[in-house]
């Protein structure tokens, strides 16, 4: 890497690239064994300094695309929540700050949804009614 491409300060942008490819340079690896890569994001640990990136692999599912079980336990459960299957990565906007839904977790009785802030991607947990509420108000004019 010659001087002139050295990054001095991990902007979102940077890690963006990075992470694409990390993420391009994995999927050989992954392909050799019969598996799928796919990238589920990154958090900033320490702002401008540092960053986690995230990947999963899994076996592919007969489409060839990555198997996602945190969607299809989603699909299962949510009508349960008052929800649907196609919230499933929807974004919400509470307190001010825009969310996406990941997951439902059912050992969480009080606080069965999953969802991550989306400029950081930290993960927090919501009633079901509260996101029910929020996707409800989102769709209001």
């Amino acid at each position: 890497m010659s001087k002139a491409n050295r990054i001095t300060r991990l902007t979102s942008a940077a890690c963006e690239q990075i992470q694409a490819r990390m993420l391009e340079a994995c999927r050989k690896i992954a392909s050799d064994h019969g598996l799928v890569i796919e990238s589920t994001g990154w958090r900033g640990l320490e702002p401008g300094f540092s960053f986690e990136p995230a990947f999963r692999i899994s076996i592919p599912a007969p489409d060839g695309k990555p198997l996602n079980l945190d969607k299809e336990m989603f699909a299962l459960l949510a009508e349960q929540y008052g929800l649907e299957a196609a919230d499933f990565e929807r974004e919400l906007i509470a307190g001010g700050e825009r969310f996406r839904i990941t997951g439902i977790d059912p050992r969480r009785p009080k606080y069965p949804i999953s969802v991550e802030r989306i400029p950081d991607r930290r993960g927090f947990k919501f009633t079901a009614d509260n996101v029910a509420m929020l996707l409800k108000a989102q769709v209001k004019p």
